[in-house]
């Protein structure tokens, strides 16, 4: 072996930045192999090296016993007593084995077995790194690009890929070219870590408006849903969580700078940014901005809206190839059934649907939405919900961080969770009421 074994050891550690002690346990390990290869000897064995001169020397290491079970760790007591006369048993008996020819031969098998774990160790420390990173966005640098998948450079020597089916349609990658991507999936392969990202799921979205808007990053606004047909169009809906605060104001930035950046990003394509609403109705009628609905109808069994629009707005709400209806059925759950007042006079044999209708709409645009039906709220790292300026709680361990509605019913303030009530207050004094199992949990969308 060279004699300047450990400058080598630090400089492999360098270029290929990993910790010293891990090359060097790489390095012994390497020796131990070659040793067992030289010897056909499965002995236990210890590596010393110099750290002056770069020697090395082996070592095989035994346990001094009565009787020997296992070979390659144990020695018997009458062996033992040949070499050493102070042997006794349970003492640990090393004996110098270095062959002779541990020189070039080994170091050259050596080196192989070294780079061999050094590229284990790199392929550990990326799985590492990753595998809580699901979720994130990261900014990486398009090494290869064809049909079949396009490799992006994640920094260091990390390299994920995005498939076809995580790819835009009208997106062209380039080798060299800078593309924020979504962490989708990090797998243990036997040849390495494998790295999924993409640029077409709709988490996507979410992110960069948490890089863009400090409102979405701080919670102050929550994004509540998101609807997307990657490289198109993409439908966000949003709600304050704080008072005093526009949500799809602060989306938009001034001038619309944010929302440009964040269009920048995705090359051009559109983002709708609506107001969420707890009231289904109202949901609906933001959903398919920029559309105006006059009406909006539920039929709940079958989970379909019938939505009625000005006939000159018919186009809007449709949207080329359907995408603003389907959009808006992504985004609220609700197939959406579109029509105009021609074709509801035609079908309404009573003559007075569109009085009815117009009726509604009074109502609805003269009531204070965010007061009607349930509300969400976050829950408090304390375990608390605020309305009207109000504490509620604690509620349990389970819902802390998570969104949950809040209905208020004449004193009583009701909280659900996943259609489930959860929790009973009374609104002036705050005291928890009883829970009683008999009580309905329908939805009250």
């Amino acid at each position: 072996m060279k004699s300047d074994l450990y400058t080598a050891i630090a400089q492999i550690a360098a270029e290929r930045n990993i910790p010293r002690d891990a090359v060097q346990s790489a390095v012994e390990h390497a020796l131990k192999t070659v040793y067992k290869r030289i010897t056909d000897s499965d002995d236990y064995v210890e590596v010393e090296i110099d750290p002056n001169t770069g020697a090395v020397e082996m070592f095989v290491v035994k346990r001094v016993v009565e009787e020997v079970e296992d070979p390659t760790a144990e020695v018997s007591i009458d062996e033992a007593l040949l070499f050493d006369p102070d042997a006794y048993v349970g003492k640990i008996y090393r004996t110098n084995r270095t062959p002779e020819n541990f020189g070039r031969i080994a170091a050259q098998t050596a080196k192989q077995v070294i780079l061999q774990r050094i590229r284990d160790y790199e392929r550990e420390t990326v799985y590492e790194e990753f595998k809580d990173r699901v979720g994130e966005v990261m900014t990486g640098i398009v090494q290869r690009a064809d049909p079949r998948a396009v490799i992006v450079e994640l920094g260091g020597k990390a390299e994920a890929i995005m498939p076809s089916r995580e790819q835009v349609p009208n997106e062209r990658y380039t080798p060299g070219q800078r593309v924020k991507v979504y962490l989708s999936e990090v797998n243990r392969e036997s040849r390495g870590p494998q790295l999924i990202v993409s640029r077409t799921h709709p988490t996507l979205i979410k992110r960069l408006f948490e890089l863009e808007v400090p409102e979405v990053f701080s919670g102050a606004v929550e994004i509540m849903a998101i609807a997307r047909e990657p490289g198109l169009r993409s439908k966000v809906a949003v709600t304050a969580r704080q008072e005093n605060v526009d949500p799809v104001g602060s989306c938009v930035g001034i001038r619309g700078v944010r929302i440009q950046n964040i269009v920048d990003e995705l090359q051009g394509e559109k983002i709708d940014v609506i107001e969420y609403s707890p009231d289904t109705i109202s949901f609906i009628a933001n959903a398919l901005s920029p559309a105006k609905p006059i009406n909006v109808s539920l039929r709940d069994e079958e989970k379909v809206a019938r939505v009625v629009v000005p006939s000159e707005q018919m186009s809007l709400a449709i949207g080329k190839d359907g995408q603003n209806a389907r959009l808006a059925y992504k985004l609220t759950g609700w197939r959406i059934d579109v029509k105009d007042p021609d074709s509801i006079r035609s079908e309404d044999t009573e003559g007075d649907f569109l009085r009815r209708a117009r009726e509604a709409l009074a109502d609805v645009q003269g009531s204070d939405l965010m007061i009607q039906g349930r509300q969400p709220r976050l829950v408090r790292p304390d375990g608390f919900i605020t309305l009207r300026e109000r504490d509620f709680g604690p509620l349990p361990d389970d819902l802390i961080g998570m969104s949950v509605d809040v209905e208020l019913i004449d004193d009583t303030v009701n909280v659900y969770y996943t259609r489930d009530l959860r929790a009973r207050y009374h609104f002036e004094s705050g005291a928890s009421l009883a829970l009683y199992e008999d009580m309905a949990t329908t939805d009250a969308s």
